[in-house]
């Protein structure tokens, strides 16, 4: 049994109210959550901002707070920071319980493991974009020829080398944004916090902007949590997903578990109208590759068994790697002479003559998958970067997929 790998941001059962009385409120919350914001404002004096939040982000992984205006996201985010101080609740970083550190110790926790990145940029006019790149070092403390140093290559890395004596009037909206994330990689910084990070930008831009952040972010392997109003935004960069209403969480999961199966009401309104083919992938659908592979070394007789035994038209010859080295039809198989004799004695010709081994990665959506099926028969298979086989998608599955989707 494999370790447990342990988060790298734990929030459990996080509240934050703004106001005084927010013990009143959490205990007797029973006595509150028929109210809407006005009426509880007029009761309590107080604004419920998050309730309630609990979750995990686990290290590497890019972590989606979603949700309409209002609905507690940005809050919350800031309760990882203590930008806000959480009203109740406890979160962690690496384990750490951050919410029982005193003001030193959480602006030590701010400068050494965390950077964030803002929605309106936040850029400093008057200085030039290697100066503002820098700002976190030179608080840190930092000589400015090391600086320097670590901000043009911040700037190099999102794409800004050769701006670093530019000032940000000179800049369009995308690359200020370029620079807001520079200067949040510049003090490298295991997690990121990113409130609407993109949501400033034109549409054309952002999708570009998010394309390229997802690219960037499995270059430098931070942990990020970030937060928007933008489903299809969250669909398209996140490993997982919590959709927030009204200050608590309502659903979390994967992509593929939000879209095939949201929470009855407030999400599965949310998802209704979207193309879901663009968001499903290989991997969310296929299944373990175990009863359609046997080894290269098999007898016909034992592959014509395992085949009858799973009803199967299709299945897949491996090496001592798990790659594929050949595909089988059931019929051509039959046909061969010699139930005994090994698989790697017939011409693979003979094994199958009819249609052609399509594969992908686990990366592939819905979408691109339907369009390859039309030219084979073979069920699709799933391979890692090595080529390894990680799992066959059947054209059943596909269609069970559709009918979800």
């Amino acid at each position: 049994m494999k370790d447990r790998i342990h988060p790298k941001i734990r929030c459990e059962n996080v509240w934050k109210v703004f106001g005084h009385g927010a013990e009143n409120i959490v205990s007797n919350w029973e006595q509150y959550k028929t109210m809407n914001k006005v009426e509880r404002l007029e009761k309590t004096g107080c604004v419920v901002g998050t309730r309630s939040a609990t979750f995990e982000v686990a290290p590497g992984k890019i972590f989606c707070l979603m949700g309409l205006s209002g609905s507690g996201k940005s809050t919350l985010l800031r309760c990882i920071n203590r930008l806000h101080e959480p009203s109740f609740g406890k979160v962690f970083i690496d384990d750490q319980e951050i919410t029982s550190l005193n003001p030193q110790e959480m602006r030590t926790v701010r400068r050494e493991k965390t950077g964030m990145v803002f929605q309106h940029f936040a850029l400093l006019p008057h200085r030039r974009l290697i100066d503002n790149a820098a700002f976190g070092l030179e608080v840190q403390g930092l000589d400015k020829k090391t600086r320097e140093q670590k901000a043009c290559e911040a700037l190099e890395l999102v794409g800004l080398k050769g701006w670093e004596k530019s000032y940000p009037y000179e800049l369009s909206g995308g690359m200020q944004q370029r620079v807001g994330l520079a200067r949040a990689l510049a003090t490298n910084p295991e997690i990121l916090l990113m409130d609407e990070a993109f949501s400033a930008l034109d549409p054309l831009i952002k999708r570009q902007m998010q394309d390229e952040f997802v690219k960037l972010i499995k270059k430098v392997k931070k942990t990020i949590l970030f937060v928007t109003h933008d489903l299809h935004e969250a669909l398209r960069i996140a490993n997982h997903i919590a959709i927030m209403k009204d200050g608590a969480i309502v659903q979390q999961g994967t992509p593929a578990q939000i879209v095939l199966n949201p929470a009855k009401g407030y999400v599965e309104e949310f998802v209704k109208d979207l193309p879901k083919t663009k968001f499903i992938t290989a991997r969310d659908i296929m299944q373990k590759p175990d009863m359609w592979v046997m080894p290269v070394g098999s007898t016909s007789e034992e592959l014509l068994n395992k085949m009858n035994k799973n009803n199967l038209r299709y299945a897949f010859l491996v090496d001592e790697n798990q790659q594929i080295k050949c595909t089988v039809d059931y019929f051509s198989l039959r046909s061969s002479n010699g139930s005994s004799i090994s698989i790697a004695d017939i011409p693979k010709d003979q094994l199958s003559p009819y249609y052609p081994l399509i594969t992908v990665s686990g990366n592939t959506f819905l979408e691109s998958l339907l369009n390859k099926a039309a030219d084979t028969k073979v069920p699709i298979v799933v391979t890692d970067s090595q080529g390894r086989i990680e799992g066959v998608i059947s054209r059943e599955t596909m269609l069970v997929s559709l009918q979800s989707a």
